[in-house]
């Protein structure tokens, strides 16, 4: 999905029933935000805070919807990190 979007920097790896958003190097990975499964078809968006740290979002709905508002409302949030 965000290949598709213009970015190709960004990969997905599975925690839990998390899926974090990362960029950079595999032995230490830069946070971007990460969607939590809370029902079947429910998630929650959580945004990378500048120290690493997951901070919560008012947020809520289906997987492609929260990569759409991410995309089109925080598109800073995929900048890639040097």
């Amino acid at each position: 999905m965000l290949h598709r979007r213009g970015a190709a920097h960004l990969r997905a790896r599975k925690h839990g029933s998390a899926v974090l958003v990362v960029s950079g190097p595999a032995a230490d990975p830069v946070k971007h935000f990460r969607l939590r499964r809370e029902t079947g078809v429910l998630w929650r968006l959580d945004m990378a805070t500048h120290t690493g740290r997951w901070e919560p979002t008012p947020f809520r709905g289906a997987l492609d919807d929260l990569v759409t508002t991410v995309v089109d409302d925080f598109p800073w949030t995929l900048t890639p990190i040097a």
